[in-house]
């Protein structure tokens, strides 16, 4: 396809069937081009193909980065969404899933920074990609203000 594009990025959420046979699929994937967050788009995406599509919605876990190829779809009237048609993916990076006994602890990946959410206390440490320690938030719901915070120079959380 002349037209094709890679982009590389993170599923930001749960997949879903684009219809009741789950033939097509519909997810958002995080694209960042730079470390800047102003520079992160939530891109949705689709899929057409039966076998593809069923890759997507059984194998594929938010926080994975992927590589999609495929169309970007421009919005041809104002109420129509801009969307990418995926023609090919490629997994570069399986997020990981930790389990501590009966609770699950998770460890996400959001754009450029890593969070993980303890199971037992539901406390936050977050780093960024590189590793520069972010800081700790004591409930999920607590990650928007901590990384404004780190991101406009502000000490880390939880010191």
């Amino acid at each position: 396809m002349a037209d094709a594009i890679a982009l590389d990025g993170f599923l930001y959420e749960e997949t879903m069937p684009g219809d009741v046979h789950e033939s097509t699929a519909r997810f958002r994937v995080i694209v960042s081009p730079t470390d800047e967050r102003t520079d992160e788009m939530i891109l949705p995406c689709s899929v057409a193909d039966p076998a593809l599509a069923h890759t997507v919605i059984h194998d594929l876990v938010p926080g994975d980065k992927l590589r999609v190829t495929g169309c970007l779809r421009l919005p041809r009237t104002p109420g129509e969404p801009m969307q990418f048609v995926v023609n090919a993916l490629t997994v570069l990076q399986t997020a990981l899933q930790l389990t501590d006994g009966a609770y699950e602890s998770v460890l996400e990946r959001c754009g450029t920074y890593l969070h993980y959410i303890d199971g037992d206390t539901g406390q936050v440490q977050v780093w960024t990609e590189h590793g520069s320690w972010v800081g700790w938030a004591e409930q999920p719901d607590e990650l928007a203000a901590l990384v404004a915070a780190f991101e406009h120079g502000q000490a880390p959380g939880g010191e």
